[in-house]
């Protein structure tokens, strides 16, 4: 009987399982993840989760039963040591296993801060797994102080939950500016002024220098010499694809695990995606971070595992809850020359153009405009920026 085995038991390995299930693969089928928890959803973690709006049973995306009615083995809490890709085996422990076909679905991993400026310190937490919000959750208290380290959409969400529950909060990005790796100036000022009326002391051109405390952290001081007095600390410093096991089994790594565009990997019967996969796009290589990405791509890989033969070709989309505001990125604005922004009031949207050629959209409060964009995109159509920029334009008429 054919087995397949799927390393990491995220949004990608349960979809890429389920799929496999529904494709018609009837040889064993083995899900590996490291955690405790059955497969959840990570976006609520910064978010609903934190914040205590969200119970922890409504993260689970799919109960245990799902996965025993399929004769999908589940193993949760199990870590796989090594990949020989020779032998065909993973190792976990003591036990070794065998696979006709084995998927990486290994996602991704914090940037830790270093030991040597205060990243053994209690009281410093990433925002990654569901034990790092556990551990957190009891510190977010009124009148508590807290720094943000980094100023990425992970960072800002948890700023976000912090400000709401009254507390104490100072981001610090080493950048010139928040979301400078990701968004336009426009998009950087909006969220910026957005926290500010919040509340929430933000430094940019600013970074950690050393976290401060004994065992535990109690304050920072900054590159620019200001010292701060702290009850505890959130880095929020980015995340790197966790290719160590393919990389150790001698498999192409190139800013993650390398794919070709069917989602296979330089060993033979072993594919990846998700976080963990870089793919190519075009004359170049990408590896995108998302929900959306982790579950198309997963899926694609599945039916390619089965005998398809169809490239991946990603819809990038994204989103970001802060306060009351719900952004929603459709497309990538990498290369773009200049930006439109459309101004209705409560809903607001910034058009990323190269040239004449649409690229992205930021849409703040504004499902329309993003719904419209993606629609845009996926079709290859591109508006005329000035009709874009005018309130007045009805945005579905954009897409006849």
């Amino acid at each position: 009987m054919p087995q397949i085995i799927v390393i990491g038991a995220g949004q990608a390995g349960s979809s890429l399982v389920v799929k496999l299930r529904d494709a018609g693969f009837a040889g064993e089928l083995t899900l590996i993840g490291d955690e405790p928890a059955l497969p959840y959803q990570r976006p609520p973690l910064s978010k609903a989760y934190l914040l205590g709006d969200l119970p922890r049973d409504r993260l689970i995306l799919r109960p245990q039963a799902f996965y025993d009615v399929r004769d999908i083995n589940l193993r949760t809490n199990a870590k796989v040591t090594t990949i020989d890709p020779a032998a065909k085996t993973v190792t976990l422990g003591d036990e070794v296993l065998g696979y006709d076909q084995l998927a990486l679905t290994t996602g991704s991993r914090p940037r830790r801060l270093p030991d040597a400026i205060g990243g053994a310190l209690g009281g410093l937490y990433y925002v990654r797994e569901l034990s790092d919000i556990d551990a957190m959750q009891p510190e977010i208290r009124r009148g508590r102080r807290v720094l943000i380290i980094g100023g990425g959409y992970i960072g800002l969400e948890a700023a976000a939950v912090a400000a709401k529950q009254g507390l104490e909060v100072t981001l610090v990005e080493m950048a010139g500016r928040i979301l400078q790796r990701v968004a336009s100036p426009e998009t950087s000022d909006y969220f910026r002024d957005l926290h500010q009326r919040h509340g929430v002391a933000i430094r940019e051109g600013v970074g950690l220098k050393r976290l401060l405390g004994g065992d535990r952290v109690t304050g920072a001081e900054l590159t620019d010499g200001t010292v701060l007095d702290l009850d505890f600390a959130i880095a929020g410093t980015g995340i790197l694809p966790d290719d160590r096991l393919a990389a150790e089994a001698g498999l192409s790594c190139d800013n993650g695990i390398a794919v070709d565009d069917r989602g296979r990997t330089s060993a033979p019967d072993v594919w990846a995606a998700g976080d963990c996969a870089s793919f190519p796009l075009g004359e170049t290589r990408m590896r995108l971070e998302s929900v959306p990405n982790a579950i198309d791509m997963a899926e694609r890989v599945a039916q390619n595992m089965m005998g398809g033969d169809r490239p991946y070709v990603p819809e990038p989309w994204f989103w970001s809850d802060q306060y009351d505001v719900k952004l929603q990125i459709a497309g990538l604005s990498a290369g773009h020359d200049r930006v439109v922004v459309r101004d209705s009031g409560a809903a607001r949207s910034h058009w990323y153009f190269a040239g004449d050629r649409l690229l992205a959209v930021d849409a703040m409060n504004d499902p329309r405009a993003f719904m419209v964009a993606k629609r845009l995109l996926a079709a290859g159509k591109s508006p005329g920026a000035a009709t874009v920029g005018d309130a007045s334009t009805d945005l579905k008429s954009l897409l006849r």
